[in-house]
């Protein structure tokens, strides 16, 4: 494959995880605030559920859409579910740091928000999605 094509399928990718992402993070707050403010559930059980509707959203999404993976496989689903554990660490102690380091609330949620989908995309780019070759 062509370098063009490669650079073309990565943008065309990245694209769609954006998009992708958008549309979890759009789940996230609806069923959060749906449960919060509708259901009156406690906000850490709702802040739960949302995050998981979200996650499930997005591996939807990015498996279909942004990496094209028909297949049926359950090995894909818990590389994503361990890929977005892993990264939700990574994102609660980046924030947790530029916190201490800086004291910035906006400045930490963009350094964590900003790592956490950057090793999202090559975690599920280069490990979960991983294109099989025949």
């Amino acid at each position: 494959m062509g370098i063009d094509k490669v650079d073309s399928k990565i943008k065309r990718q990245l694209i769609r995880f954006f998009f992708a992402g958008i549309c979890a993070v759009l789940i996230d707050f609806v069923v959060y605030f749906m449960l919060v403010e509708l259901l009156n559930v406690k906000y850490a059980i709702a802040k739960f559920i949302s995050f998981f509707s979200g996650t499930i959203v997005s591996y939807i999404i990015n498996k279909l859409w942004t990496f094209e993976q028909k297949q049926k496989s359950p090995k894909q689903f818990w590389l994503f579910m361990i890929l977005y554990t892993m990264t939700l660490g990574v994102n609660v102690g980046i924030n947790a740091l530029a916190l201490i380091i800086l004291n910035n609330v906006l400045f930490a949620f963009i350094c964590a928000t900003g790592a956490s989908t950057v090793l999202n995309f090559i975690g599920q780019k280069y490990w979960v999605f991983k294109e099989r070759q025949l």
